[in-house]
């Protein structure tokens, strides 16, 4: 990738004759690897022994700690391993496996934090790195032009995070996560409120939710495998951030309706957003703003495990999803229109429906989150809606025979229901050592407006009765454009050959 006028960045793969001289690369990964090893025998002896581990108020390694280790260090682990090859020939090797390294040891630092300090100091560093791998190509215009879009928004949401840890200093006096927790203990002040908020904003900023997706499509620069580190693991520190300061964003109910109401104005727009994109990074960007707003959503619903349970599922499918992205790149002659997929029938819609509230009720039954008048409900609701999702594209596959689809539909969503269910419970008990791990919100006539709202236009999309809007489709194109500046317009500015 490179200007007419630029060096070139890519050069002769490795051989027998021209292999590259720099161990960083095997190095690095085999660490990652090994500290993988390390994180998932500290879980078992976790799961064996119970209880946190901590140091002097400057880390505490829970059950959340070690679970996001093994996952991080899992996602990065197979990142390294296939950047060998994808990045094999630039003249940037070096540079790029050290930040990416360095990059996951600041999640690893982040998520064990207690000390508001080093939270910051990670929560900082951490997009001070990925903004870096944004801008890797140094000779690419449109990459740097990227990566300061990001390294502000990155910037702007430290500060967020920075004021709302000195407000609550300043109330409390603690000076770390646990202790603001415990000093907090439900206590709705003002000062409590504007320090929740910001919270919530830092949070939105560094998980691209709506507005603040723009530095998300605009990092579309960054090399395949750090898009898929980014995707799998940067945008899931927004979920974290709230549920380490669990007990301060559920002080006031009305706070966590805006969170449900912000979570699913990003799930919407980000679904609408994708069907308007041409390219396949840009749809799994605008794929990534919708989930991070279901899991944002289910913050808002009280639901911690959730969304920890979600940011990590969704974690293993978008690295799958851009690891593979090239699969996806083809050349064909312009043909006829087909699809490969029709809408469903009676019999088709029946036994959509059907799997959907079967699910949902499923997932009730083996949580218990649905059984009772609380957001619980909800939670299982948004289970139901996903199946039907899922359930929906997959009966309207023409590819398959019509008794192979309806009969597979229940055999197969049924029981990853409950691989789901079980995964979601095993999570929450991970998460036992935090101070709230479930706060359901309480049901009321705003929760229903926002919830019937939500359904409706979530129906409208999932239907396509919205393509017929062109006001609309120019609206949602417009909205997903990154600066000009971060976009390439000729093959020229990005052909390295």
């Amino acid at each position: 990738m490179k200007g007419p006028n630029h060096t070139r960045l890519v050069g002769q793969l490795p051989t027998e004759t021209t292999e590259s001289t720099t161990v960083v690369p095997a190095v690095f990964t085999r660490l990652v690897w090994v500290l993988w090893l390390l994180s998932t025998g500290l879980l078992a002896a976790r799961l064996t022994a119970g209880g946190p581990w901590d140091v002097a108020g400057v880390f505490v390694v829970d059950g959340l700690t070690l679970l996001m280790w093994v996952v991080v260090t899992f996602f990065s682990g197979i990142v390294h391993s296939y950047s060998r090859r994808y990045m094999a020939g630039s003249r940037d090797l070096t540079r790029f496996f050290t930040r990416v390294f360095a990059f996951t040891l600041a999640v690893m630092v982040l998520v064990a934090a207690d000390h508001v300090v080093v939270f910051a100091a990670a929560w900082l560093a951490m997009g001070l790195v990925m903004a870096d791998l944004i801008g890797y190509a140094r000779d690419w215009p449109q990459a740097q032009a990227a990566a300061t879009v990001a390294r502000r928004y990155f910037l702007a949401s430290t500060g967020l995070l920075v004021v709302a840890v000195a407000v609550l200093w300043n109330t409390t006096g603690a000076v770390t996560v646990s202790g603001l927790a415990t000093a907090v203990d439900g206590g709705a002040s003002t000062t409590v409120l504007v320090a929740a908020v910001a919270l919530v904003l830092a949070a939105m900023v560094q998980s691209a939710l709506l507005p603040f997706h723009t530095w998300l499509l605009s990092s579309m620069t960054a090399p395949t495998p750090a898009s898929a580190l980014m995707h799998a693991g940067f945008v899931n520190a927004g979920g974290i951030l709230l549920v380490r300061f669990g007990p301060v964003v559920t002080v006031d109910p009305t706070l966590l309706l805006l969170v449900v109401v912000v979570g699913a104005a990003s799930a919407l727009g980000g679904k609408l957003a994708k069907s308007v994109q041409s390219d396949v990074k840009r749809q799994l960007g605008c794929s990534t703003v919708g989930q991070m707003g279901f899991m944002i959503m289910q913050v808002g619903l009280g639901f911690f495990g959730a969304a920890i349970t979600h940011l990590i599922l969704h974690g293993f499918y978008k690295a799958y999803l851009f690891l593979s992205s090239g699969e996806q790149v083809s050349r064909t002659a312009p043909a006829a229109s087909r699809s490969g997929s029709e809408t469903p029938g009676l019999v088709g819609t029946a036994v959509v429906l059907s799997t959907a509230l079967v699910g949902g009720a499923l997932f009730a039954i083996l949580t218990g989150k649905g059984t009772s008048l609380d957001s619980g409900v909800l939670l299982a609701l948004l289970v139901v809606l996903m199946t039907l999702q899922a359930a929906r594209t997959v009966v309207g596959r023409t590819a398959l025979p019509a008794t192979v689809r309806y009969g597979a539909v229940p055999l197969v969503f049924l029981p990853a229901i409950a691989v789901y269910a079980a995964v979601y419970t095993a999570v929450t008990r991970l998460l036992a050592d935090l101070a709230i791990v479930t706060a359901p919100l309480p049901l009321s006539v705003p929760v229903g407006v926002v919830v019937a709202a939500f359904v409706v236009t979530y129906v409208v999309t999932e239907t396509g009765r919205y393509q017929h809007s062109q006001r609309l489709y120019v609206a949602l194109l417009n909205a997903t454009q990154p600066p000009k500046r971060t976009l390439l317009t000729k093959t020229e500015e990005y052909n390295e050959y």
